[in-house]
């Protein structure tokens, strides 16, 4: 077998023809195989694309991002069917060529045509024409059985006029980044090579560490860290061996973000490898190209900053992300094919910023599913952000928290696309969080945390402030509007997870410490006085709650006037619990008056005034006029839907209303369709798991049961039981009623047996929970003593046996 070198086409002397080489013959080096090598899933998929005879098969291009192993898939496979001596299998002609540019494809091409078929050595695109022709199949001939490997291709312009023909004889192998259209025309189809799998990437590791003391727990642990990329897992492993370093202290070296990859990198590499973080920077550079010229750079930058995961398309085509790709735009100088300088700034459009995500999608830096979300993977961020200057850094952090406000919903209605906000926030933090304190705390900071707390996550709501607060205390001072802001907000937060006393001591000091920094006619500072009061009322403390908003309603007054915003607010509060206090005339009154101050004030058709009106709906009700609550909710259905249409908040929540009071004046019959129609719409603008949603999924259940649907009631409370338990936890007291529901209806629907079994459990969580001496625990209690009272006296029947 021959492998001889071409000489170039610049030498003064004319080469003379040269007489074919004999079969078998290759032209060209295949590179070694890589420390550790294994075979993988890709190598089958290639086998099987490739592997077939008889037909004249077209082109496989193995496709990936850079590091992920598409040159070793293609030399295992070119190693191996050169090596295949067998009849059906093996080769006549292997041709191998580093295809990074049209210059070595026509020069390797032109090798094979001077050893192979008398090209002439002295015109090398002669040559290379020559020896494609020869590869076309010709009648009466001699087959040859050919492979030609065309590794790294950098651009498909290089190939215009160069792909090897298709032939039942021959089999054309492909590498690259690019995934342009252009390469698929003729039938040619790609092969995508991902990363490795979890297994395979632990088996990596283990042989490349073998002999030393590292846990498959470590090791599996550094795979995730390094995203499972074969080169980075290679390279990680040479540094392990050169430095003695442990897995877990590379770890932690590799976490901390002032330590870049190059810092990472071994001193000697193998001859075919270069560094991990050079491995992209030629397709940054070749994105940075294609149309619209100079923008994928920066959009590389700014997705760095998110999760890499998923980050949604209407991130990076916001008018934040907007400006920021203008401002950033690569100045790019003058090349043969592409002329690109602009003399100023432009304006960039969201069809640009789209096509700079295909730009960066054709050269497998990200992947990109139209219309919906941007894929990075970790270490392409990683390698980004280590270019970033600090200022640019923080600069690109900043943008990337606009542009998550500017894509958050105003109603979380898509859980699914708020979930990865909040992960995209998550994503931000954990790599850029100092930046998003410059000057004061970023809006997406606090948004984040009432997502959470109004999705129903309440303890982790909670948590997210603690930190905030700490974190502004920390970043800018005490005494900072946003680090009293994060405490007013972890204050709420602690107050819904149950701490109500909790949250009186927290703005007990949150407003003594606001009266000393803002003053005490500041209206932060009187708004975060009516906090105090709620949080007094709830934990307990009703009668305290009435007269501390009734002294602060007399001081808004003479501070910020009686019509204020503010002022009519904290009437509306103080009303509120003087009904909570039994004095429900008092209570009517008061919101009587109020109602018609924000009819002069706000008009009628402003949402604070239909609030009232529902207010003052419900105090009805609670006097005993059920029916006229009904009727008072059924007007205030009709004004809201005229001023805000059918399916605003208010309107939906003024059903509920209605649905509610209906049953209660003794019309329950239509009370489960009504609440049905009301959930499908919540479940439209709300989302499925959302607070409001589920509330109204566990009162469509009661009165399911109280219409004598006792099963159906019991179902809707087992997967209501669920749904809490997923969103909330299992010690959440919403979480608790929606499992003392589930066993009340089960016992109900006649499985006694099973409410006693459900109430057993619940009793021991909540002791498990609250502690034995806890007041809910009584009901419990005499819930259980109910039911086994009910097995002892009630004979078997077929639904008590569930064995």
């Amino acid at each position: 077998m021959v492998n001889t070198g071409f000489v170039g086409t610049l030498a003064v002397q004319q080469r003379p023809f040269q007489e074919p080489t004999p079969w078998p013959h290759q032209v060209g080096v295949i590179p070694p195989v890589a420390r550790s090598f294994q075979r993988r899933i890709a190598a089958q998929r290639l086998r099987a694309a490739a592997d077939v005879r008889g037909t004249a098969v077209v082109a496989q291009l193995l496709t990936g991002m850079g590091g992920v192993g598409k040159t070793q898939l293609a030399a295992d496979y070119a190693r191996t069917a050169w090596n295949d001596t067998t009849t059906a299998g093996g080769l006549d002609v292997l041709v191998w060529i580093t295809a990074s540019a049209r210059a070595p494809i026509v020069t390797g091409y032109a090798q094979a045509g001077v050893e192979l078929c008398r090209a002439d050595p002295n015109d090398a695109e002669k040559a290379a024409r020559s020896f494609l022709a020869w590869l076309t199949p010709k009648a009466g001939a001699k087959p040859c059985r050919w492979l030609i490997v065309l590794d790294d291709v950098a651009d498909p312009d290089d190939l215009k006029g160069l792909w090897p023909p298709a032939s039942p004889h021959g089999r054309t192998l492909v590498t690259t980044r690019r995934r342009d259209a252009a390469l698929t025309a003729d039938g040619r189809r790609f092969v995508e090579v991902g990363l490795f799998s979890a297994d395979e990437a632990l088996t990596y590791l283990t042989t490349s560490l073998s002999g030393r003391n590292e846990s498959s727990a470590d090791l599996t642990a550094l795979a995730q860290d390094l995203g499972h990329l074969p080169l980075a897992l290679d390279q990680a492993s040479a540094y392990l061996i050169d430095t003695g370093e442990s897995v877990n202290g590379y770890r932690i070296r590799l976490a901390d973000r002032t330590t870049t990859l190059a810092a990472l990198t071994p001193d000697t590499l193998p001859d075919d490898q270069v560094p991990l973080a050079a491995a992209w920077s030629l397709s940054i550079d070749r994105a940075d190209t294609l149309r619209p010229a100079g923008l994928a750079r920066p959009m590389l930058q700014l997705a760095s900053m998110l999760d890499a995961n998923g980050i949604p398309q209407t991130v990076l085509a916001s008018p934040p992300t907007l400006t920021h790709l203008a401002a950033q735009r690569t100045r790019l100088r003058h090349t043969r094919r592409r002329k690109w300088w602009p003399g100023r700034k432009q304006a960039v459009t969201p069809d640009e910023a789209f096509g700079a995500l295909r730009a960066l999608h054709r050269l497998s830096l990200i992947d990109h599913i139209p219309a919906t979300a941007v894929r990075v993977h970790q270490l392409i961020q990683r390698t980004t952000r280590d270019t970033l200057t600090p200022h640019l850094y923080d600069r690109t952090a900043r943008v990337a928290a606009d542009a998550l406000i500017r894509a958050w919903p105003d109603v979380e209605g898509d859980t699914a696309l708020v979930q990865v906000l909040r992960d995209n926030t998550a994503a931000l933090t954990a790599c850029a969080e100092d930046a998003l304190y410059r000057r004061d705390a970023h809006e997406v900071l606090f948004r984040t945390g009432m997502s959470l707390g109004e999705s129903g996550q309440v303890i982790p709501a909670r948590d997210h402030y603690q930190h905030l607060a700490e974190a502004t205390r920390q970043r800018l001072g005490g005494n900072h509007p946003d680090t009293l802001s994060a405490r007013r907000l972890l204050a709420l937060w602690r107050g819904e997870a149950e701490d109500a006393s909790g949250a009186v001591d927290l703005l007990t000091d949150l407003v003594t410490d606001m009266v000393r920094v803002l003053g005490k006619n500041n209206l932060y500072t009187l708004s975060t006085q009516g906090d105090l009061a709620l949080w007094r009322g709830k934990s307990g403390d009703v009668s305290g709650a009435v007269d501390a908003l009734t002294d602060l309603v007399m001081h808004m007054a003479r501070v910020l006037g009686k019509s204020h915003l503010d002022t009519l607010n904290t009437r509306s509060d103080l009303a509120f619990w003087r009904g909570e206090a039994g004095d429900i005339p008092g209570a009517t009154d008061a919101f009587a008056e109020l109602l018609a101050d924000q009819i002069r004030v706000l008009g009628k058709e402003h949402p604070d005034t239909f609030e009232t009106r529902s207010r003052i709906a419900d105090l009805r009700g609670e006097a005993g006029d059920a029916s006229g609550a009904a009727e008072a909710f059924a007007e205030l259905v009709d004004d809201e839907v005229r001023s805000l249409g059918a399916h605003h908040p208010h309107v939906i929540g003024a059903r509920v209303g209605l649905a509610l009071w209906r049953a209660q004046a003794d019309d329950a019959s239509g009370t489960a369709d009504a609440l049905t129609d009301v959930l499908l719409d919540e479940i439209r603008v709300f989302g499925t798991d959302h607070p409001n949603t589920l509330d109204t999924r566990g009162s469509l259940a009661f009165w399911r049961g109280e219409a004598g649907d006792a099963s159906g009631a019991a179902e809707a409370y087992e997967h209501l039981f669920a749904v809490r338990r997923r969103v909330l936890g299992e010690d959440h007291p919403e979480t608790f009623a929606a499992w003392g529901s589930l066993a009340h209806w089960r016992g109900e629907a006649g499985d006694v047996v099973e409410a006693i079994t459900v109430t057993e459990r619940l009793l021991e969580h909540m002791v498990q929970v609250l502690g034995e001496g806890h007041p809910h625990l009584s009901l419990i209690r005499h819930n259980l003593a109910h039911w086994r009272n009910e097995a002892e006296r009630t004979p078997e029947r077929p639904g008590n046996d569930r064995s």
